[in-house]
């Protein structure tokens, strides 16, 4: 089952970004993950605003390969870049559809 990671990022400091954009992608493909989106180009449509600076959208074949990347130890030091430079929320879906599971919503 895929999963998607959304990466909703505010910068507070840019100093880690170029090494992290130059080489996180290979990480993320080593893992069998891709980059479906990283976009800073952000409009808030409803609900408040949250001064995101970027947000990404990657996918990967399952929860086991997401972990994996996230657990390398050669993504550790981006990971700890990122982190101190930015307040980074992360947010996991699968692809399921609830469509049809709950009375409100009928299946597509």
């Amino acid at each position: 089952m895929s999963v998607f990671l959304i990466a909703d990022i505010k910068v507070t400091n840019d100093s880690w970004m170029p090494e992290y954009a130059a080489e996180v992608h290979k990480l993320v493909e080593m893992h069998g993950g891709k980059y479906l989106s990283r976009s800073g180009n952000i409009e808030t449509l409803e609900g408040a605003d949250k001064e995101s600076t970027l947000i990404a959208l990657l996918e990967f074949p399952s929860r086991a390969a997401l972990d994996a990347f996230a657990q390398d130890p050669a993504y550790a030091p981006f990971g700890r870049a990122r982190q101190a430079g930015s307040v980074s929320n992360f947010h996991l879906i699968d692809d399921t559809d609830i469509a049809g599971q709950i009375p409100y919503l009928a299946a597509g």
